[in-house]
């Protein structure tokens, strides 16, 4: 069948066992060093083919094709890139099996199944070369990060409520260019025989983490209405004790599956800081055990600062996952505490939750930056904000780009006459490395980054708050160049566009 379509596809196989019998697995079953074991499989042999496809049962198949993402993303000392994925990694299976046993024991295709042509879909997204870690499943193309189970009996068991499909077949196979991830800009990153570096960086890095995985442990742990007693000096809690309980193993991070936007109980309504849940939480933040906010709900953001319930969890360390899933969010800090300690990197708890809500493989919104890989522009009334949420970058549909927050003793605007342009506008990064805010015209009403460089492999516009190292500061960064800085504390740069006459380009003051 699959002949008959791709005349040129050759298809090999590799036989990945498991555990001390060398055994296939039920999914049911898989533990964390079992992903570094298919990882590893497909790494060492990259160079041998164009694409692969894991065969995968569906009782874990969202957590393998979540960690797969960043296990085949290789990361330096400063969380920058190392390694990227260069070629389609497609996770499918199926909710019926492709055989069934007959009477007398041999086997048959089974009527009705849905495993061949989640197989061929497979294919046919390979044929697409689409660079990322995916999940084909029901016609459907996903993110792999961002896909959860939600049908346990339908053949449409999979889905990613807060991003778009990659792809999906009808009666053609299309592919949403707009939401795929680039192919790496930079060769010396790609995993390819030309990058030899890139995978002999990924091969360290991957030998590291499945030397260590099984000694790290990151728990979901969900919010349920459980009794707890404020009448008593200390508050206690149940779902106090059972959390003190996970907490006193050993656990390296906690992911709480919180209420609607991230509200949790604390154990006590009135004065939070009080509750047992929020001394427990508190005091595991102290040692060193991160905690993420995410929420059960399957669509939409956390913000813990919509409600009082949830607010108080900034306080004791928190951090907001915002549109990452709990799975994904598991598996990215799983694979970031093990790095943590890798090659002398040293990572703080600081460094490894900035990393956390920092969109390393498209598992996240990106909350701080503007990428010119990505969507790469804010639209009228859009945002990003600082990691610290102590400054945000608005898009003011009235007065354009405009930075303002706490750390700011006043607004900084970007247009000096904003009644000067046809309001609203937008403002895109681009890839040469320009920063330029264009007006409902589309004319170009302001620009920063220099000179334009054709030859730059990512740009983006980074914001970063007056917590972190050298206070709030608004600067684009461009692979291998030094920053330009467009807000800086004490320094800032604010170069207007000069009205343009009839066929005349752009020009910088």
């Amino acid at each position: 069948i699959l002949k008959s379509q791709y005349k040129d596809c050759t298809l090999g196989y590799i036989d990945i066992g498991f555990g001390p019998n060398n055994s296939t697995l039920d999914s049911t079953n898989l533990q964390p060093e079992d992903w570094c074991t298919i990882a590893m499989a497909i790494l060492k042999a990259y160079n041998s083919y164009d694409a692969f496809i894991v065969l995968h049962g569906t009782d874990t198949m969202a957590w393998t094709a979540s960690i797969l993402s960043f296990l085949m993303t290789g990361l330096d000392t400063h969380g920058n890139y190392n390694a990227l994925l260069s070629k389609p990694v497609i996770v499918t299976g199926s909710q019926l099996p492709l055989f069934v046993e007959k009477e007398d024991k041999s086997y048959t295709v089974r009527f009705n199944t849905d495993a061949l042509q989640n197989v061929c879909g497979a294919v046919t997204s390979c044929y697409e070369g689409v660079p990322e870690v995916c999940l084909y499943f029901d016609s459907k193309l996903m993110r792999g990060n961002r896909t959860v189970k939600t049908n346990a009996s339908e053949f449409k068991a999979f889905s990613t409520p807060n991003y778009p499909n990659l792809g999906e077949y009808g009666l053609e196979f299309d592919v949403d260019n707009k939401v795929v991830r680039p192919l790496p800009t930079d060769p010396d990153l790609a995993l390819s025989q030309e990058g030899e570096s890139a995978y002999n960086t990924l091969l360290a890095q991957l030998n590291y983490i499945k030397d260590n995985i099984n000694n790290t442990t990151v728990i979901p742990f969900p919010a349920f209405p459980a009794y707890y007693d404020t009448s008593v000096e200390p508050n206690t809690s149940v779902l106090g004790n059972m959390l003190e309980a996970c907490i006193n193993q050993g656990v390296d991070g906690l992911i709480l599956e919180s209420y609607g936007g991230g509200n949790f109980p604390s154990g006590n309504p009135g004065t939070p800081e009080n509750g047992a849940i929020y001394k427990i939480l508190q005091e595991a933040n102290n040692n060193g055990t991160v905690i993420v906010d995410c929420t059960q709900v399957l669509t939409g953001t956390v913000n813990s600062q919509t409600y009082a319930a949830g607010s108080w969890l900034a306080e004791v360390g928190s951090v907001g996952a915002y549109d990452m899933t709990p799975i994904a969010a598991a598996a990215k800090l799983t694979y970031l505490k093990i790095l943590s300690h890798y090659n002398n990197y040293n990572w703080d708890q600081y460094k490894i939750k900035e990393l956390m809500v920092t969109n390393l493989v498209g598992e996240i919104m990106d909350v701080n930056v503007l990428d010119a890989r990505g969507e790469g522009f804010l639209a009228p009334g859009e945002t990003i904000m600082a990691l610290d949420g102590t400054v945000m970058l608005l898009n003011d549909p009235g007065q354009g780009p405009v930075l303002k927050g706490s750390s700011l003793e006043e607004p900084f605007f970007f247009l000096n006459d904003p009644s000067s342009a046809k309001l609203p506008g937008q403002l895109h990064m681009q890839q040469d490395g320009q920063l330029i805010f264009y007006d409902r015209d589309n004319q170009a009403v302001y620009k920063a980054g220099g000179e334009p460089d054709p030859d730059t492999r990512s740009s983006k516009l980074i914001l970063e708050g007056s917590t972190t190292n050298g206070g709030t500061k608004l600067y684009i960064q461009n692979y291998g160049k030094d920053p330009f800085y467009i807000y800086q504390q004490l320094y800032i740069y604010q170069p207007q566009i000069e009205p343009l006459d009839s066929g005349g380009d752009d020009k910088s003051k």
